[in-house]
This record gives structure tokens, sequence and C-alpha cells, in this order.
């Protein structure tokens, strides 16, 4: 890791704020999902869609671009400068591509 953060939050065992340091950030998972994103059209009606209390129906689908879908998990040490307690955390973050 090329520099380590200090975080405004509070540690989980002495309550201290502003005294929280980034250890390490450690890739768990690295996974890549392909999907196509569909639009679909509906029209207000008066009409009640039978037994889901909706008014009105999709009337139309239609198939959008395909979009590529990074998902990454990380895990995050943390370390309280005041009383030196150290946690993991677990975070996802993802990242969208339009293919054409």
């Amino acid at each position: 890791m090329s520099e380590i953060k200090t975080f405004f939050r509070s540690c989980p065992a002495c309550g201290k704020r502003f005294q929280i340091k980034l250890v390490s950030k450690k890739l768990i998972d690295d996974e890549t999902i392909k999907e196509n994103l569909t639009r679909a059209e509906t029209e207000m009606n008066s009409s009640l869609i039978p037994g889901t209390g909706i008014y009105g129906a999709p009337t139309s689908l239609e198939e959008g671009q395909p979009v590529i879908v990074d998902v990454e998990e990380f895990q995050y040490t943390y370390k309280c400068k005041h009383c030196g307690h150290e946690w993991s955390e677990k975070h996802e973050e993802e990242h969208e591509y339009k293919t054409e």
C-alpha cells in the first residue's frame, strides 16, 4: 500500500474518534459479470393488474447494451492509534463498463 490514511471514525474498542489508520487493504475476491440491461416501458392506465394492487402494466421490454460489471471484494485492516486495537472489515467495490 503506497500511503496510509487516517479515518474520521470511532474505534470499536475504546470509542475514540479521529484515531483510526488503515493498515492494509487486501484483495479477497475478483469477479467479472456480463449482463444485459433491460428497459421496461410502462403505460399507466386505469386497469388494475390482478393480484398485485398495481395500476398499469409493462407494455414492452427492450434488451439494452451489454454491461460488464467487475466486482472486487477487499479486506481492510484498521488500527486505533489510541488503544492499539486492530480489526478487519470487508468492502465490495463495483465498476461498470459498457460494451459496444
